[in-house]
């Protein structure tokens, strides 16, 4: 596949499954994102994880809210992606209260708000909660095109799980591929 064919190719994937996406009910959406709340919770690489790198879901994704409460119930420290626009680098940021630390970032997006002092090392993460528009059966995802997540997965090490989150419609037998992809240690889907 050519740059320009693959380029497409991803496209029309995006297109179609942010459609399904949007079309979806809210009260689907919120049942299925129970189920997979509870098989992610179930998994032993969350079950070990005292530090959980998740993101704030937006325009019809996996609903992580509860994912997010129900994580510092059980003592789990959470953080949130920060997006930096310039550098075009996810920063991730501790998140101690849901209500009082997250602002509304770039892209519609929530984010922690004290992202200068809350700054969490790359190594502090046991686990990364990823999104992605869609996610094929090899684990590979399909982000919504900015590479955001391509740069920050790269600089984690590969000892730390990453886990996709998906509804069933969102995961496909084979997304196109380029060499800097980076497969997810899992895909949880409901």
């Amino acid at each position: 596949m050519t740059g320009e064919t693959l380029k497409i190719a991803k496209q029309n994937i995006r297109n179609k499954v942010s459609a399904l996406l949007r079309k979806q009910k809210e009260e689907d959406r919120l049942k299925k994102s129970l189920s997979i709340l509870k098989k992610l919770f179930a998994l032993p690489e969350f079950k070990r994880a005292k530090t959980v790198l998740f993101y704030a879901s937006f325009d019809g994704e996996v609903e992580t809210l509860e994912m997010m409460k129900q994580s510092l119930a059980l003592g789990k420290k959470i953080a949130l992606p920060n997006i930096h626009t310039k550098n075009k680098e996810i920063i991730p940021t501790y998140v101690n209260d849901l209500q009082e630390d997250l602002i509304l970032g770039p892209y519609g997006i929530k984010q922690s708000r004290h992202h200068r002092v809350k700054t969490v090392e790359l190594d502090e993460i046991d686990l990364s909660i990823v999104p992605g528009v869609a996610f094929d059966r090899d684990n590979y995802r399909l982000g919504r095109g900015a590479g955001y997540y391509d740069r920050f997965l790269v600089r984690l090490s590969k000892h730390i799980p990453s886990i996709g989150l998906a509804f069933d419609f969102q995961i496909v037998s084979r997304l196109p591929r380029q060499e800097h992809d980076i497969p997810m240690t899992k895909v949880v889907s409901n």
